[in-house]
């Protein structure tokens, strides 16, 4: 494992990316097309897609191709719906990302429920709809609060939790008339509505038809950890793709996480052996706590953003050996081994993000401040350029690009202590219109929507 291409641009690819570049048996890695946090990290370099135009293959595989790479790694949900992973094992390139196939449990929350139902996986109840009229009949029956999700990929924007039943009338209305979501609206899942506080479990997979025959099938779950969706402090304002997260969590007890091992991972391991399916990747539990125990909201077929941010720096092993273990079937046997430490990594975003935001502001790090406090700034919708060999981002010049901008992140032996140093690191990052939340971790931080 040489040269790895890394497919996103995020802040998880960034962290993806900085955390391969630790291992000793890393040389290289081409992130395509990257950011302006992967462009300046050490062994790292950004390759725009339209170096692959006119070439005749998947673009991603060309540029793997044109580099020499010996691996691949893939970020987002996007390019695994789309088959990406089956692309790069055609090529012959050993790849971190489930087949077209199993990605549909993420494309599909339809399939997702269907798989949920049949191999008996601890979660809510629910119904999918194809027809505007069915879904508001059932609506207005079940009553509220309830869950409407659409059934495809959405961006982090087709699900909507309705409190009131005017809410909910208006949200089926809006997933599939409107065409905001476009084609993902077109099937609508209505859930029961879950009271309880959320958890994230990312996990490696390693499942293929030959390895579940030979014993060697194996979900390897990583520390809880836990997002904050909602825009401002207390857990108020509009849903976001995620104001920050904190790993791991003192909430979650050992009886807690072995119920989710009982109830949901180990059901989830048994029907993707049976299914046949060929999953070499992450997979991400999106999971609420509640009084009956931890029910699976949705699967990801990816790691989560802004979890993989606060979950990765706590890793006490080699990330890249951990990938080289999911595809060659031995991660059954792999050794994790975790830092006895708190994460904590709150996000800045654009002014006026989730709605509509101004891009272009240059972005001051006081590298001094970042270092003082141990942190690590993990950029996600911000672009830049390696000025110098050997240069990184604290130096060189930045500009926002996106509504998430970048996330800080510290490590302490004690969440209080990991808190305040995240949030002195923050204070060195300077843009127009920056906006975070001041209370990722604390209690009521976070809450069941």
């Amino acid at each position: 494992m040489k040269k790895i291409i890394v497919v996103g641009s995020g802040g998880r690819e960034h962290a993806i990316a900085w955390r391969l570049a630790q291992s000793p048996s890393v040389e290289e890695i081409v992130c395509v097309p990257g950011n302006g946090g992967t462009c300046n990290e050490k062994k790292c370099s950004n390759v725009p897609l339209d170096e692959a135009k006119g070439l005749p293959g998947n673009p991603y595989v060309e540029i793997a191709k044109k580099h020499s790479c010996d691996f691949a790694v893939i970020g987002p949900e996007d390019p695994l719906a789309e088959g990406l992973a089956d692309e790069f094992w055609k090529a012959g390139i050993p790849c971190v990302g489930p087949k077209k196939a199993a990605a549909q449990l993420e494309a599909s929350k339809d399939l997702a429920k269907a798989f949920m139902k049949k191999y008996n996986v601890a979660a809510p109840a629910s119904e999918t709809f194809t027809e505007k009229d069915a879904a508001l009949e059932y609506v207005k029956k079940h009553g509220a609060p309830i869950v409407l999700k659409a059934d495809g990929l959405a961006a982090g924007k087709g699900v909507v939790v309705a409190k009131t039943l005017d809410e909910a009338v208006a949200a089926v209305s809006d997933i599939m008339e409107s065409g905001r979501v476009g084609d993902a609206g077109k099937k609508l899942v209505v859930e029961d509505y879950l009271a309880g506080i959320e958890m994230s479990v990312l996990a490696a997979v390693s499942v293929t038809p030959d390895g579940a025959k030979e014993g060697k099938a194996a979900i390897r779950p990583f520390l809880p950890a836990r997002d904050h969706k909602r825009l401002n402090d207390g857990a108020k304002g509009p849903n976001t793709g995620g104001m920050g997260a904190v790993c791991p969590l003192s909430d979650v007890t050992p009886a807690i996480m072995e119920q989710f091992d009982k109830n949901i991972l180990q059901p989830t391991l048994k029907g993707l052996v049976a299914e046949g399916y060929d999953y070499r990747g992450f997979i991400f539990f999106g999971v609420m706590i509640t009084k009956d125990g931890p029910k699976l909201l949705e699967y990801n077929v990816r790691l989560g953003d802004p979890e993989t941010q606060a979950v990765l720096p706590l890793m006490d092993f080699d990330f890249a050996a951990m990938c080289q273990a999911i595809v060659d079937g031995s991660l059954k046997d792999f050794e994790m081994k975790w830092k006895n430490q708190f994460a904590v990594a709150p996000v800045a975003v654009s002014g006026g993000y989730p709605g509509s935001y101004k891009k272009g502001f240059e972005i001051s790090i006081d590298k001094e401040l970042i270092e003082k406090n141990g942190a690590k700034v993990f950029v996600a919708g911000a672009i830049g350029e390696r000025r110098h060999e050997h240069e990184d981002f604290g130096q060189a010049s930045l500009f926002t690009s996106g509504g998430r901008v970048l996330a800080v992140c510290a490590l302490a032996p004690t969440f209080d202590e990991a808190w305040k140093k995240a949030y002195a690191a923050m204070q060195g990052v300077k843009f127009d219109g920056i906006f975070y939340r001041e209370d990722i971790g604390l209690p009521g931080a976070a809450v069941s929507d």
